[in-house]
């Protein structure tokens, strides 16, 4: 767990590190996600031809770390993953970025990994729809697609023989997001799972978990994915994430902005706690707080801390329970 740097009082530090002491036992004996120290012995269950991966060592027959982090199991492999690590992309990854320079032919973005990502002109979808060769004029038109700062969604690709990564926009569920909170957190929080893209339909929002750390949290836009060819015709200031053209000036409905920022100070809480980042997890922390009536602006305060921690601990206790 992450030392949370809020002001506590002498009450709530005891019922946080209860809370917190109790998440750290059931990690342990779920042998999964477990968070060591250098030297902390990793238990294998004596199972045959385990591989040692990144982060563990052999020492004396058993499995150790060598850095501090989180417990990972692929199959019978057995790696830490370093807490403090910058995002290590892979292909097929969902990923948020901002767009810090239109150069030739490419977008340079801001991925919260080593160096900048490249989304190429000729690895996006055009605001046509049309798929056809790039133009001069396609080149000349790119700040109108997406231009500096602006906060966008695309997939790894993959990478260039020197090293730079690629990013790929081919489908319409990915491009220019708008009326939103981009929120940053350390990558290990968020996990790999097969849906990253959520809508909350009961408030009215959109939330995408990237891989890389970078979350969204706006105002539900409507997909073209499925009906395209009957879109056609409809203008893209009607599409929240359509690429290129002029922006409507649309204001987001106040419940929806209450919503937003409710659901965004959620991942906030849980990053602070250092637990993982998920659909249910942050809807629960949403549910909580509307629940028990707290503000928007309380959900970063000290009490509502230790209420996420002591919330996140007996639901991992009925899982296991149930389990």
């Amino acid at each position: 767990m992450r030392n949370v740097q809020l002001p506590f009082s002498q009450t709530q530090k005891i019922r946080l590190q209860n809370a917190l002491e109790k998440l750290e036992s059931l990690s342990t004996k779920g042998n999964s996600d477990a968070t060591v120290i250098v030297a902390d012995t990793i238990p294998v269950n004596y199972e045959d031809g385990v591989l040692k991966g990144h982060g563990t060592n052999d020492l004396d027959g058993e499995v150790v770390a060598t850095i501090c982090g989180v417990v990972e199991r692929v199959n019978k492999l057995v790696y830490v993953r370093g807490l403090r690590a910058r995002y290590k992309p892979e292909i097929g990854d969902i990923i948020v970025g901002r767009v810090i320079e239109v150069a030739q032919k490419r977008w340079r973005l801001e991925i919260n990994f080593r160096q900048d990502a490249v989304l190429m002109l000729s690895s996006m979808n055009l605001p046509d729809g049309i798929q056809r060769r790039r133009t001069a004029v396609d080149e000349l038109n790119m700040r109108s697609i997406f231009g500096e700062y602006d906060v966008i969604c695309a997939e790894v690709r993959g990478f260039q023989h020197d090293g730079s990564l690629h990013l790929q926009a081919r489908s319409q569920k990915y491009g220019k997001l708008k009326r939103g909170q981009l929120l940053t957190v350390p990558p290990y929080l968020v996990k790999r799972r097969k849906q990253h893209f959520h809508h909350l339909d009961q408030y009215g929002i959109d939330l995408i978990v990237g891989c890389n750390g970078f979350i969204w949290v706006g105002e539900h836009v409507e997909s073209k994915e499925d009906n395209i060819d009957d879109q056609m015709d409809v203008s893209e200031e009607q599409s929240g994430k359509s690429i290129g053209g002029e922006e409507e000036n649309v204001d987001t409905p106040l419940d929806t902005r209450h919503y937003i920022c409710r659901a965004a100070n959620a991942v906030r809480a849980l990053s602070n706690l250092g637990f993982s980042i998920t659909l249910e997890v942050i809807m629960g922390v949403v549910n909580l707080s509307l629940s028990m009536n707290i503000d928007i602006h309380d959900m970063l305060g000290s009490e509502f801390c230790v209420l996420v921690a002591e919330k996140e601990a007996e639901r991992r206790s009925s899982t296991k329970r149930k389990g």
